[in-house]
């Protein structure tokens, strides 16, 4: 397993985030504060084959900002959203189908069912933006060129069905 490790030192865009905050902090001790954050890798650290160290890796916050007391409870929705994606259990039934675990399944009520449903009717006005495109075009399509467009919009519903799969690097942007 890789030990985490996080720089002590708060810099940049995160300072600033930080700095109207301080005083408050300062003033209330154990003080916590809710924060959105994005960690970037500074450091790796390989340990020699025959070592019994482990690997580690050092990270320093990027980016953060401080959510306003009335948008907290959406940060948190969020947060638990999050929490019940990785620590999901389930069981596959006799037809195949997952079944959530009881525990997954209190965890998850609200917010999960919201964002899919927002995910499935962003993916649905996609859909049919393209075949209206499809069908309101003047020139008459050929059926090779119909089973072109009607496999890019097969594609395009098959994504939309599919799970979302992390963002690569080059789809992701600094705060």
């Amino acid at each position: 397993m890789t030990d985490i490790k996080i720089e002590g030192k708060v810099g940049g865009s995160a300072a600033a985030a930080l700095e109207p905050h301080a005083p408050a902090i300062y003033a209330k001790r154990g003080a916590r504060v809710l924060a959105v954050v994005e960690l970037a890798a500074t450091e790796r650290t390989e340990p020699a084959p025959d070592s019994d160290k482990t690997p580690s890796v050092k990270m320093r916050i990027a980016a953060m900002e401080i959510p306003a007391r009335e948008q907290e409870g959406a940060v948190r929705e969020v947060m638990k959203a999050l929490y019940v994606q990785r620590t999901a259990h389930g069981t596959i039934n006799e037809q195949g189908e997952i079944e959530l675990s009881k525990d997954t399944l209190r965890h998850a009520a609200g917010l999960l069912g919201e964002i899919e449903n927002a995910r499935l009717r962003a993916g649905a006005e996609q859909a049919l933006r393209q075949a209206r495109q499809v069908s309101g075009t003047t020139k008459d399509l050929s059926a090779s060129e119909f089973r072109h467009e009607m496999r890019g919009l097969a594609d395009l519903l098959q994504t939309v069905l599919d799970r979302a799969a992390l963002a690569d690097d080059s789809d992701q942007t600094a705060a």
